[in-house]
């Protein structure tokens, strides 16, 4: 195979499997670990993938995306310690956006059950979880369903929440630069939370280490318009540091 064929199954074996391993790859490709690593490096200057000591992930983009379910079975030690640390920011808010996505479930149900809280949000999975709390009322916003992110998108969606003040907003994002900001593949998805960027006084950012350098198709938001970022330590201080001098309070659950 020449050397495009081999970039081409390299990145869909990344895609398929979650993660890729330079000696599995240059086994299964009958190559030299120095070719798999030189072939991950043009990868991930295309934003295809992002490297790591020995292998790499992919990266989300306009034609790939993981699914909801997916996202349940990966980072889940760092996502519930994020959760817990994104919750106590709560403070005095008493209207809460609540994203899409599985690190953002966790955060809605590590709200404290006894505090009165009306929940925005776009995530069937988030409602179905909150639904049963006696002292949450939830509101879902209405659109066309997402099948693989159990969320919704749509004119729908930001018609409702253009009438809205939102006290916080909990917002994820498939990938997060100092330059490009806040992105995620679908512009229907950044339309929405382009919204609750204008809606919500406060925004907190949430998401594991591996969003960090990674840039997606549409951009909704810059680093600076948030009050706080939190994730795991899976980020160094010294990337967090950098992250910290565009405004936000960076927290390493």
């Amino acid at each position: 195979m020449d050397a495009d064929e081999r970039r081409r199954m390299m990145l869909q074996t990344t895609r398929r499997e979650g993660a890729a391993d330079v000696a599995k790859l240059a086994a299964d490709l009958g190559v030299s670990r120095e070719t798999v690593r030189r072939d991950l490096r043009l990868l991930e200057e295309h934003g295809l993938v992002r490297r790591t000591h020995g292998g790499a992930y992919p990266v989300e983009s306009a034609g790939f995306e993981t699914t909801l379910a997916y996202r349940t079975t990966r980072l889940v030690p760092e996502k519930a310690r994020i959760a817990v640390a994104a919750a106590e920011l709560l403070d005095d808010a008493e209207t809460v956006f609540i994203d899409e996505g599985f690190n953002p479930q966790l955060i809605a149900e590590a709200l404290p059950p006894n505090r009165r809280l009306t929940i925005v949000t776009a995530s069937l999975a988030t409602a179905g979880a909150l639904a049963d709390r006696q002292n949450t009322e939830v509101l879902l916003l209405g659109g066309r369903v997402r099948g693989g992110t159990l969320a919704t998108v749509g004119h729908w969606v930001t018609a409702m929440l253009s009438g809205f003040v939102i006290d916080l907003a909990y917002v994820g994002a498939n990938g997060i630069t100092r330059e490009y900001g806040l992105t995620t593949p679908d512009p229907a998805v950044g339309a929405v939370k382009s919204q609750v960027m204008r809606a919500a006084r406060r925004k907190i950012f949430a998401g594991v280490h591996t969003k960090f350098g990674a840039v997606s198709f549409s951009r909704f938001a810059e680093v600076a318009e948030f009050e706080a970022i939190v994730t795991d330590t899976g980020l160094p201080v010294a990337e967090a540091r950098r992250y910290s001098l565009l405004g936000p309070r960076v927290i390493r659950a």
